[in-house]
């Protein structure tokens, strides 16, 4: 069973930065492609950026395109997101989503919590 631990959230202000983390369980090549997800309240779940296998990164949602950036450490099984930036409509929790090879389910982890307040 493959476990997603994401970290890094907390309460910013305005204009400030955060870098998330999700660390796997195993390595992170195992999967086709891992990604970050928001869900802000009353809202649904949106795509924010994904990494596939390869390397190619890939931004999504029009309001994070230059402030947000996806990278991995392979050596770590890990994949971050770099949030700069930050404006009010950030607030959100935020999941790492892993997508396996040939799967038809995926993983996700139990989110981070993003706040963004003056």
């Amino acid at each position: 069973q493959v476990q997603l631990v994401e970290s890094g959230g907390g309460l910013v202000q305005p204009g400030g930065s955060l870098r998330l983390s999700c660390a796997a369980s195993g390595s992170i090549l195992s999967f086709v492609s891992m990604g970050w997800y928001r869900q802000a309240p009353g809202k649904e779940r949106e795509f924010v950026a994904t990494i596939r296998n390869g390397g190619t990164m890939t931004t999504n949602v029009d309001s994070v395109k230059g402030r947000f950036t996806i990278s991995r450490d392979i050596a770590k099984n890990t994949v971050y997101l770099q949030m700069n930036s930050l404006e009010y409509e950030d607030t959100a929790v935020y999941y790492c989503k892993a997508t396996p090879f040939g799967a038809t389910s995926v993983y996700w982890g139990q989110g981070t919590q993003v706040t963004v307040s003056s």
